[in-house]
């Protein structure tokens, strides 16, 4: 992603009018749309129902509720962790393929929307364009969860959030640092990072940096919290003192055209075993997957001593229960 994305901020306790009425609401958009207690709520409940999870189970807390999933893109977390999500916590989740739906050409998304709320207790949707999760959001009478869009990946954050408190103990303090491209992921891990009190780092080739705005709203929630931000196209620099060193893809689903020419700028920016040696000695490597070995990073740091790539794949599931509950209490 390049410049300014033209995003519009979707206040997460926003109400919705439906057919029959004003029915008060909450969406799961972006990190930038809660507060630091709403987000660190959220993840101390995460981890107490994965502690439920591992012994003996979830109670039922969305027992009668049906999740409808939104698919645009492709994706094996994302999918499994949120029909996984609902099973465990008594509900349902029903997939609804690209092919079904056209979202926003074979119908509009106002009407999917509108449509879909009278089925379903939830949508999920997992897009291209973050324009089409907001208008989803937007007519919507049932809540609304970003299960990616170009702009951000949300649900991946709190993943990513709960991975680094269960190895620190906290995200205050912590150094996190992202290298590669400053996509959807890096800006959701920014945000989150500094609302929570982390201190984050990007680094990153020239022409391939966060959106502006992006920059300026994680700029804005460090000085509220204490947190450093850095940027800096030396990757050993970056990862002076990290904690976590953070990767992804170079070239993400909808960007295939442009593989090549990415393919010729990044590979200074892999992680390997001697960039992971010169980070902290205790330091994770995290990455959202899927992970193309031997580009982003090597086989001998992913499945090393410091990955912690499963275990954030497998949070997933418990992050997302977490926001469910929140969701459906709200409503």
């Amino acid at each position: 992603m390049k410049g300014v994305f033209p995003y519009v901020i979707l206040p997460a306790d926003s109400t919705t009018l439906s057919e029959t009425g004003v029915v008060m609401k909450k969406d799961f958009i972006s990190i930038q749309d809660y507060t630091p207690e709403e987000l660190q709520s959220m993840l101390d409940l995460a981890i107490q129902l994965k502690k439920e999870y591992f012994s003996g189970g979830n109670p039922p807390l969305l027992k009668g509720k049906v999740l409808g999933m939104i698919f645009q893109k492709p994706s094996l977390r994302t999918r499994v962790s949120f029909d996984m999500a609902m099973r465990h916590l008594g509900g349902d989740a029903l997939y609804l393929s690209p092919n079904e739906i056209g979202l926003g050409q074979r119908e509009s998304i106002a009407d999917v929307a509108r449509v879909l709320s009278g089925y379903v207790h939830a949508i999920m949707a997992r897009v291209f364009a973050h324009e089409h999760v907001l208008e989803l959001a937007k007519w919507s009478s049932v809540p609304v969860i970003n299960g990616l869009s170009d702009y951000d990946h949300p649900c991946q954050a709190m993943a990513d959030a709960l991975t680094i408190i269960e190895k620190f103990g906290t995200l205050k303090g912590v150094n996190v640092t992202f290298v590669g491209d400053g996509n959807n992921v890096c800006v959701s891990l920014m945000h989150i990072v500094t609302k929570l009190g982390g201190n984050f780092t990007h680094s990153g080739p020239e022409g391939y940096d966060m959106p502006k705005q992006a920059v300026e709203l994680g700029l804005q929630f460090a000085s509220k919290s204490g947190s450093k931000v850095r940027f800096t196209r030396d990757p050993h620099e970056a990862v002076r003192d990290a904690q976590v060193i953070y990767t992804d893809t170079w070239t993400s689903m909808g960007q295939e055209a442009e593989a090549k020419e990415r393919e010729k700028v990044f590979p200074p920016y892999q992680v390997n075993e001697q960039l992971v040696s010169e980070a902290d000695k205790d330091c994770i490597v995290m990455h959202c997957l899927p992970a193309h070995r031997g580009q982003e990073i090597t086989d001998a740091v992913a499945d090393g001593p410091h990955s912690a790539i499963f275990p954030q794949a497998h949070n997933r599931l418990h992050a997302q229960k977490a926001i469910l509950v929140r969701l459906f209490q709200a409503g």
